[in-house]
């Protein structure tokens, strides 16, 4: 009867370390808050205050657009200048004018003019006059001025912004799965152990038992206790390692209205996971995620807008090496109606024209504005080339790293299996008094630190995969559409 007792004792114990992940504690966590891998991405996504800011910034350069295209908006002007001067009017000028700039850095003016007085300026023409003009660069400016420059600039920074944004969303949620899946770990690791010390602790009772009616040696009550107090001691730093790696996770989760989120002892790692062998999928070829980090990763594309922006700026540059000559036409009647002389020849009558050329004999500030901008260019290409070798480095190592542990977790799945077999054949040894505690002590620990090994292989796979993710920059692929025109 008490073989037949020690017999059914022992497979209970067995059958408990041979599916310790997936049966304990079913009871208590169904009352508890499962955080899973989406369930973060998503409150990250919406909540945290870093994407917040990345987001007012992209906003940021929307409204730099429109702060740019302003100078490309008609002006409406006035000047009047009236002097008296002992009870002689000397002069009253009054000229409301409009100026339209154009893309191309022409000029369209158009105003009118009323001169009155004994004592005006000799170039101005007494009475009402209206006239149409146009203001032309012939060299310098005529291709790209400050104003298109600008502009132009402002709508790549935009661009440029937004893969910055995407750039930010890839670090962020890299680094928050890797504390994630730590905290998966350490909480598997947890469960492993408050198991083992159930297991243990009933034994030790069970073999404390049995020597108190002279059925053991008093030894092995020792050697129980000594078992058990030691997966205690590993219990209690687990649970500490557990409850540090959330407090971390809580870091990166955040509620509505910029709040913190409190974190609770009441929320644990959903556990769907340990069921799907991910790690036995295939994985997309090398070459083919080398190509797409190559082509898609938000930070070579805010390298790659960057130097657009230096682009023009050399383009700009490159504006001061020519001569400044600008010439200006005005088409002039009386009255204010200079419509009336559209059909008629430019430069017959009543019109002003002017040209103006100024150039730098040396033109060392020009080209020394430009070869810096030439600089800045190689500069970025330069840094352009080494990040993308970085970027397909880390892609390849995450590769080779995830192939690696494939491999590993296979080969300690069987070793866990065998250890399993070694301890249930050395418990059946115990129950039949051919082995000892010790042994069975010994073929237990080889089992448990199996499993744990086990756990964090698996984990550690999960954390590689986000990380080759990472390494190609699709985590940053998130559409955002900015609410700045």
């Amino acid at each position: 009867m008490r073989l037949l007792v020690k017999r059914v004792y022992y497979l209970l114990i067995i059958g408990s370390l041979f599916f310790p992940i997936n049966s304990w504690a079913q009871a208590a966590d169904s009352i508890r808050f499962t955080l899973s891998e989406q369930q973060l991405l998503a409150i990250i996504r919406q909540f945290h205050p870093y994407l917040q800011q990345a987001n007012l910034q992209v906003d940021q350069a929307g409204a730099f657009i429109r702060e740019s295209r302003g100078a490309f908006d008609p002006v409406l002007s006035t000047s009047f200048d009236k002097k008296t001067f002992d009870e002689q009017l000397y002069y009253n000028y009054f000229n409301p004018e409009i100026a339209i700039p154009t893309w191309y850095g022409i000029e369209l003016y158009g105003g009118l003019e009323e001169v009155i007085g004994t004592r005006t300026a000799n170039e101005r023409s007494l009475g009402k006059t209206s006239y149409l003009g146009i203001s032309v660069p012939l060299a310098k400016d005529l291709v790209l001025d400050k104003r298109r420059a600008v502009l132009q600039q402002a709508k790549i920074m935009l661009n440029q912004t937004a893969a910055e944004r995407q750039n930010l969303i890839n670090d962020l949620l890299n680094e928050s799965l890797a504390v994630y899946w730590t905290w998966v770990r350490n909480y598997q690791v947890y469960r492993i152990l408050n198991e083992a010390v159930q297991v243990n602790a009933d034994r030790y009772r069970f073999i404390r038992l049995e020597a108190e009616q002279g059925l053991r040696a008093a030894i092995d009550t020792t050697e129980a206790l000594t078992q058990l107090q030691q997966f205690q001691l590993l219990e209690a730093d687990a649970w500490l390692q557990f409850q540090n790696a959330g407090l971390d996770l809580s870091n990166f989760l955040w509620q509505a209205e910029n709040r913190s989120f409190e974190w609770s002892d009441q929320i644990i790692p959903d556990t769907n996971w340990t069921t799907l062998n991910d790690w036995n999928l295939d994985l997309p070829p090398l070459d083919e995620l080398v190509t797409s980090a190559r082509l898609e990763h938000p930070k070579l594309k805010a390298y790659e807008y960057k130097l657009g922006v230096q682009e023009i700026e050399r383009r700009l540059k490159f504006q001061s090496l020519l001569p400044k000559a600008d010439l200006k036409y005005n088409l002039l009647n009386k009255g204010y109606n200079v419509v009336d002389k559209l059909d008629r020849a430019f430069l017959e009558n009543n019109y002003k024209i002017g040209f103006s050329f100024q150039m730098p004999l040396f033109l060392r500030q020009g080209r020394g504005a430009y070869q810096q901008a030439q600089i800045k260019i190689r500069q970025t290409n330069l840094d352009i080339d080494q990040l993308q070798l970085e970027i397909e480095n880390k892609v390849r190592n995450y590769y080779n790293e995830l192939m690696t542990l494939r491999k590993q977790i296979s080969i300690n799945e069987n070793a866990y299996a065998n250890y399993m077999r070694l301890f249930r054949g050395e418990s059946l040894r115990f129950n039949v008094g051919e082995s000892t505690l010790f042994l069975l002590n010994a073929r237990e620990n080889k089992v448990l630190e199996s499993l744990q090994k086990l756990i964090e292989l698996k984990t550690k796979w999960y954390k590689s995969k986000a990380g080759l993710v990472w390494a190609g920059g699709r985590w940053g692929q998130l559409p955002y559409t900015s609410t700045s025109e």
